[in-house]
């Protein structure tokens, strides 16, 4: 699996978990906004596998589990092995999705290598194309992997950011409906930085957010984040 990025403490990628980040190159989105340009683009150097893997066994007992994102790492044809290689090491395994490839997504959750999920929920539907710059975007497979979640009993999240330049309040209303029955969603505070694909977007402020945030009445927790 190509891997462009590892990060080997944080405590921010799962919540009340300290953990250590691998990030897979690739992403079927061009979302203008995303913070992670050179994985989206595939630019960046690769890492090699050995370097996670011999981390992971030196830090058996210091850390609680292994963030899986990118990019997009169910564009890695090899993700299952490489999650098995870490749950073999005895780690909890998050994996970051866009749920574009519901049929991945189930597997890892069926053979148990994933003990937690958080999934973007970019935008409500109908701006889905405009905000991942993606052509024949198969809006279904999003659906879908959302359904899967729902029904799984696997621990998840779903998660937007939020950018004044894309999100509306009646946008909020059609986001809620979709995440309706989830048990947590976040609304997430966009930061521009120097590895966004584009610049000159605006975050949207704290009052909003809380505003926005009680139309989310149908989950079982809801929260800022960032904020």
């Amino acid at each position: 699996m190509k891997i462009c990025g590892f990060e080997k403490f944080s405590m921010v990628d799962w919540d009340g978990k300290v953990v250590c980040t691998v990030f897979c190159a690739g992403c079927n989105f061009r979302c203008p906004f995303c913070h992670n340009r050179s994985l989206a683009l595939s630019s960046a150097p690769g890492i090699p596998e050995s370097e996670v893997f011999d981390y992971l066994e030196k830090r058996k007992g210091l850390i609680d589990g292994v963030c899986v994102s990118g990019g997009e790492p169910t564009l890695s044809h090899d993700l299952k092995d490489f999650i098995t290689k870490i749950k073999a090491l005895g780690y909890k395994v998050k994996l970051d999705t866009n749920g574009t490839n519901p049929e991945v997504v189930k597997d890892l959750i069926d053979n148990g290598l994933v003990d937690y999920v958080a999934m973007d929920v970019k935008d409500s539907p109908e701006k889905y194309p405009l905000i991942t710059k993606t052509k024949n975007l198969d809006l279904n497979k999003v659906l879908e992997t959302m359904s899967i979640l729902k029904s799984s009993g696997v621990d998840f999240e779903f998660r937007t950011t939020l950018i004044k330049e894309f999100h509306t309040e009646e946008d909020m209303k059609r986001i809620a409906l979709l995440v309706k029955g989830a048990k947590r969603y976040f609304l997430q505070k966009y930061v521009d930085n120097d590895n966004c694909i584009e610049h000159g977007f605006t975050a949207v402020d704290r009052d909003t957010a809380e505003k926005w945030l009680s139309l989310f009445d149908g989950v079982d927790k809801t929260s800022l984040r960032g904020y």
